[in-house]
């Protein structure tokens, strides 16, 4: 029963989000933008931009992490309509998954058909250097619960949805087909999830690459799990910001992660660009 009325609460935040967003503007977005831990600059490059803050929407949560500006901005790039996170959730800060994703169905509610979703990760794939960009061609829910658990919303999906490509083959090929033309080196690999927000283990590390992983973070999952539940069509990038405990001999640290993210924003842009352009 409780569970039952916490869903029905979420249901009704996601319902008062769109309704909040549609009083303030007539923009309606075909694609949806999730900027990762320092990657959010790339919102400032929309144009005719409108930004909502989340503090401003009801029942919105707010993103509390270094490298996350916590507001949507929408606007236009190369012609295309655009909803930004230029910050998001995560299931360390004390939401519930459910929360957590609360975007993504307002996102659906909006209009958006298809999704990037981006992420600051550490490289488990010892091939992998710091820097490295990565298309997710599969995950593994690492988190322990899953956004869908409780009471269906049958007006966004099935109850037992189809997890077989979260993550869509025809844009990844596209991505990664129109990259190499460019001369950008784009990777492909497994996305694990962490809980955090304690970095791994080494032992962790070592137990996830054997399970198939090649990058781990903190997010990205329960936001893809609950995309293919709504059928919005979807893209994953990593950023590979540090290598995963016990690769290297040296400690983690999440200025480690914000340098990096700096120091590739050039090539992320570019990606992203690509993406808008010539992908979605």
């Amino acid at each position: 029963m409780e569970q039952k009325k916490m869903n029905q609460d979420i249901l009704e935040r996601i319902h008062g989000a769109a309704g909040y967003i549609r009083s303030v503007t007539d923009f309606e977005p075909e694609i949806g933008l999730i900027l990762g831990s320092g990657l959010g600059d790339y919102a400032e490059t929309l144009e005719d931009p409108v930004i909502i803050p989340y503090q401003a929407i009801p029942g919105f949560p707010v993103s509390s992490v270094e490298g996350h500006k916590s507001r949507f901005v929408m606007g236009t790039r190369f012609g295309r309509k655009v909803i930004v996170m230029q910050g998001r959730f995560h299931y360390y800060e004390g939401y519930s998954q459910q929360e957590l994703t609360i975007p993504i169905r307002t996102m659906k509610l909006l209009g958006v058909a298809s999704l990037i979703i981006t992420n600051a990760a550490g490289g488990v794939n010892t091939s992998f250097e710091s820097g490295a960009l990565m298309a997710i061609t599969d995950h593994i829910n690492y988190s322990g619960y899953n956004p869908l658990i409780g009471p269906n919303l049958d007006e966004f999906g099935l109850r037992f949805p189809d997890m077989s490509e979260v993550y869509s083959k025809s844009l990844r090929k596209k991505l990664i087909d129109e990259a190499k033309k460019e001369g950008i080196d784009v990777k492909e690999g497994v996305y694990l999830m962490y809980f955090g927000p304690s970095f791994e283990t080494p032992a962790e590390i070592r137990a996830f690459r054997t399970l198939g992983a090649d990058a781990v973070g903190m997010s990205t999952v329960p936001e893809a799990i609950t995309a293919n539940h709504c059928g919005i069509r979807t893209l994953g990038i990593s950023c590979i910001t540090n290598m995963a405990a016990g690769v290297l001999d040296q400690p983690l640290n999440h200025l480690e992660v914000m340098e990096t993210a700096e120091r590739v924003k050039g090539e992320f842009t570019r990606l992203l660009d690509l993406a808008l352009k010539k992908v979605m």
